[in-house]
């Protein structure tokens, strides 16, 4: 079985992959301290609890966060007897190379994302990832990487007006009823969920102007759905886009031989 690791700045998701479909999905709190052994034991009992062998013979990891990486490769290391692809790094080949400014840094899950989206989608299509931070992340006609946007995620936003602002307090995020808030709460909510509305709406219609093109509008990230309430901002909703990514580059590895 193929083992995807997805790392993001606040979860890491853990997916198994055999052969034809994904068997189960699994997500631990990033955490750069966790060790191997560890995540070996936690990983160990969750698949015990679903009765799967643990057969894995292959990996692939993505990370937004440098320092767990050293920590992932020992774990695939020393308790799957494999190397593991890393995107981003030298040894992992991507079916399309970004094509941005020399020297910029792209982040491995942008990449992963906008491929999947184009496999399953097509090409000029824009990614919206709900994630800690939101992106918008900009795939040309082939499927590379071009650019994008990076602006706060939901959650920072939320996080970051409660720290400032001594009286106001931390809110689930929701659609509200009405626009016009009656208490606090309801002035935040509004605020949050009517701003990234707009957020999306109006980055996506520059995204479109400025490409001068019609553009499909691909989201992912838990928040999604939420946004997707009858606003029609997006074309798709994938949950799983990345490590149906991470998935689709470690094919094309394997089938170039470099696995």
């Amino acid at each position: 079985m193929l083992l995807c690791i997805d790392t993001g700045n606040t979860n890491s998701v853990f997916s198994l992959w055999d052969g034809e479909q994904f068997v189960s999905h699994w997500r631990i709190s990033t955490d750069p301290r966790r060790t191997a052994d560890e995540y070996f034991v936690w990983l160990q009992t969750m698949i015990s609890l679903t009765h799967f062998d643990l057969d894995i013979d292959s990996c692939i990891i993505s990370s937004t966060v440098p320092r767990v990486v050293f920590n992932l490769r020992v774990l695939c290391n020393r308790y799957f007897n494999t190397r593991p692809l890393v995107v981003g790094k030298p040894d992992c080949l991507l079916p399309m190379a970004p094509r941005v400014e020399p020297g910029s840094a792209v982040g491995p899950d942008r990449i992963v994302n906008t491929w999947a989206a184009h496999v399953r989608h097509g090409g000029d299509l824009v990614v919206v990832d709900f994630g800690t931070a939101t992106t918008f992340d900009v795939a040309d006609t082939d499927g590379a990487y071009i650019g994008g946007v990076i602006a706060p995620g939901v959650n920072l936003s939320l996080e970051a007006l409660h720290m400032g602002a001594a009286s106001l307090p931390h809110v689930d995020v929701t659609m509200p009823p009405q626009v016009i808030g009656r208490n606090t709460v309801a002035c935040i909510q509004s605020g949050i969920f009517w701003g990234y509305i707009g957020l999306v709406q109006g980055i996506v219609q520059k995204i479109r102007q400025e490409r001068a093109r019609p553009m499909k509008v691909i989201a992912t990230g838990g928040l999604a759905p939420l946004f997707d309430q009858g606003f029609d901002l997006f074309d798709a909703i994938e949950d799983d886009l990345t490590v149906h990514g991470l998935r689709l580059i470690y094919d094309h590895n394997r089938e170039a031989g470099n696995v």
